[in-house]
């Protein structure tokens, strides 16, 4: 057997890290299995299904050396599947004898007074943060009884290229490139830690490389925060354009959400954009001797998928 053959890492979930995650691990020559809902196969070994069906999750997992876990449903279906697919998950990886490597946000924080620290305290102010509070210790939980080796990973909002459900989508882009102003929630002159997605990905394919990892919480490299003006602005000088951003106020998030599950979802999340949100990763720097990528080099790889995106579609 082959050394790829026996080191099978499964994806779950197929999106803005699960699909970024799936390259560099093929890059690595190892042997890839990607779990999706729908849709087709970007490379990848690719198996269709819901991981909320057991069966399926045993199937789906069968081999694996490591699991990540990627997945996350629309924020109106989180009631219904967050917990749901997580210990679809479990159950998968508990059955293959893998590892479990789990994408988390910061969203069980709630309201930061100050940088926010694998060891801060966990005070949600929102649903979405109730859920994540959950999910968390239905993880660890399964650590600790020994199912599951569990290792999570937590980034702060993602940053990057081709980004849809993030502030940074197409829409984004092309109201800069036309000399617009983009759009972001909240306060744009405040401190806001934003992750970029290759390091997502980067960090959590570190994190299933480690045994030492396991049973613990990591922030994934993440740069030191600046204001959401002050990066589009670096990325409108990247791309020749102003990069300029206006807020958009609660009350009219309000109204969309009228029309807009998602946005009549992001009301209650609008508290990390109108105070400062720093991520502390210091902790995954000094274990594993990982660093964010430059934001000047963030911004130039951003930029140029831009321009060829757009320039392309023009």
């Amino acid at each position: 057997m082959q050394a790829n053959e026996a080191a099978l890492h499964v994806i779950l979930g197929a999106g803005q890290i699960g699909s970024r995650l799936a390259t560099l691990l093929r890059g690595r020559g190892l042997r890839v299995r990607q779990v999706r809902r729908s849709g087709a196969s970007s490379g990848a070994e690719l198996m269709v299904g819901d991981v909320r069906d057991h069966a399926f999750a045993r199937r789906a997992m069968a081999g694996a050396v490591v699991v990540y876990d990627c997945m996350n449903p629309a924020y109106h279906r989180w009631p219904q599947e967050l917990l749901a697919i997580a210990g679809g998950a479990l159950h998968g990886a508990q059955h293959a004898g893998a590892r479990l490597v789990a994408l988390d946000c910061l969203y069980m924080y709630g309201r930061p007074s100050g940088p926010m620290r694998e060891d801060s305290p966990l005070s949600p102010c929102s649903k979405k943060g109730e859920l994540r509070v959950q999910l968390a210790e239905l993880r660890l939980a399964a650590d600790r009884s020994g199912a599951v080796p569990v290792a999570i990973g937590r980034a702060s909002d993602f940053f990057g290229a081709d980004l849809q459900q993030s502030m940074w989508s197409d829409r984004f882009m092309r109201r800069i490139l036309a000399g617009k102003k983009g759009e972001a929630f909240g306060d744009p002159d405040l401190p806001h830690s934003f992750t970029y997605a290759g390091d997502v990905a980067r960090g959590l394919m570190t994190l299933g490389a480690h045994e030492a990892a396991f049973g613990q919480v990591w922030h994934l490299p993440t740069p030191p925060a600046e204001s959401t003006r002050a990066l589009a602005r670096r990325l409108g000088r990247a791309l020749g354009v102003a990069g300029e951003v206006s807020g958009v106020p609660r009350w009219l998030v309000r109204t969309m959400g009228l029309a807009s599950p998602m946005m009549r979802e992001i009301v209650e999340m609008l508290y990390q954009f109108e105070m400062p949100y720093v991520l502390d990763d210091s902790k995954f720097r000094a274990a594993f001797g990982v660093a964010a990528t430059p934001v000047e080099e963030a911004v130039a790889e951003t930029a140029a998928w831009a321009r060829q995106r757009f320039s392309a579609a023009a």
